[in-house]
């Protein structure tokens, strides 16, 4: 009886050997964050912003993998099914965990099931530009005009189902309004006819068209965050001014496959936090629009899972898709 006890505890130690061994050592060797996109971008300046001042509290290097291909699905599918064990960690956003359910009807991959957050680093607003001499002087009396006229303004976005797309989609069927959209590949070639006055509006990530407003090549209309924006204090929200009850920040986090061990997501999570609350980092993301989020886990995963909820409903009643 005793010997069979003995055996039996001995088995159960030697299951739990492994997952206990991962975690004491862990990590012992480079940390990867997949990014979804190419190097440049919005998810690649996170990633490396994070990386560069996490690695040094791991005592591992944090190395960058830029997997890009079908937009954010080849990455994104990649850093689901990585082993669970720490070393592979993805740059999620607003895009690829809560936009892209509801733009794909068969996505390779469960926001909610196949990952875990290990927190989110910073959001964005979106900002709505105009070309500088459209003649509405408002959010308000474009939208009239919009009424009155269908299908007359027309908006560009970087491409078919991007946030851009859905911004604007989205706040065009809340505000029971129909504009013509221009997608292009990317921001850069709509900008270069915004500025030349051969579409309208562009509701492009505040990020990127801050400079644009600062140098008066563009006429800022609206936020899209619930609030204003501390860097464009004279700019209303979209829900502000009335026209339709908008609500959309573009947020950047990490995030683990979901059976991560449970102390490796708590030291993830300690260092992550402690570069959160450095000084330079907050400056750094200020400068661009950018606004450090500071939630607990508890709060985290609740704002990730009622935004997949929130914008799976939104895009499929705009009637957006990614095709």
């Amino acid at each position: 009886m005793i010997r069979a006890a003995a055996a039996l505890a001995f088995a159960f130690a030697a299951s739990l050997s492994p997952a206990l061994a991962q975690t004491g050592a862990w990590p012992d060797r480079p940390v990867r964050i997949i990014v979804p996109q190419p190097a440049g971008g919005g998810f690649d300046t996170v990633a490396r912003i994070i990386a560069d001042r996490m690695g040094p509290l791991l005592g591992q290097t944090m190395v960058v993998e830029n997997r890009t291909g079908a937009g954010t699905l080849v990455g994104t599918e990649a850093a689901a099914k990585a082993p669970a064990d720490g070393y592979t960690l993805l740059l999620g956003a607003l895009s690829n965990i809560a936009l892209n359910p509801g733009l794909y009807p068969k996505l390779p991959y469960d926001p909610l099931k196949d990952f875990t957050p290990v927190g989110l680093a910073v959001t964005w607003s979106y900002t709505l530009v105009a070309r500088k001499d459209l003649p509405h002087k408002d959010l308000k009396e474009l939208i009239a005009f919009a009424k009155a006229n269908p299908e007359k303004i027309t908006y560009a976005s970087a491409g078919k189902g991007s946030g851009q797309h859905i911004a604007m989609a989205v706040m065009e069927k809340l505000a029971g309004v129909q504009f013509t959209h221009v997608p292009y590949r990317g921001a850069q070639p709509a900008y270069q006819d915004i500025l030349g006055g051969r579409v309208d509006l562009f509701f492009d990530i505040s990020s990127t068209a801050r400079a644009q407003v600062e140098g008066g090549t563009v006429r800022a209309l609206a936020v899209s965050s619930k609030d204003r924006q501390p860097f464009h204090p004279d700019v209303p929200s979209v829900a502000e001014t009335g026209v339709a009850p908008l609500d959309m920040e573009s947020w950047f986090g990490l995030f683990a496959p979901s059976q991560t061990p449970a102390p490796i997501l708590a030291r993830l999570r300690k260092d992550l936090n402690e570069v959160l609350a450095r000084h330079d980092v907050s400056d750094l993301f200020a400068k661009t629009g950018g606004r450090v989020l500071k939630l607990s886990p508890e709060e985290t995963d609740r704002l990730v899972r009622a935004d997949v909820e929130r914008w799976t409903k939104l895009i499929k009643e705009a009637g957006v898709t990614a095709d």
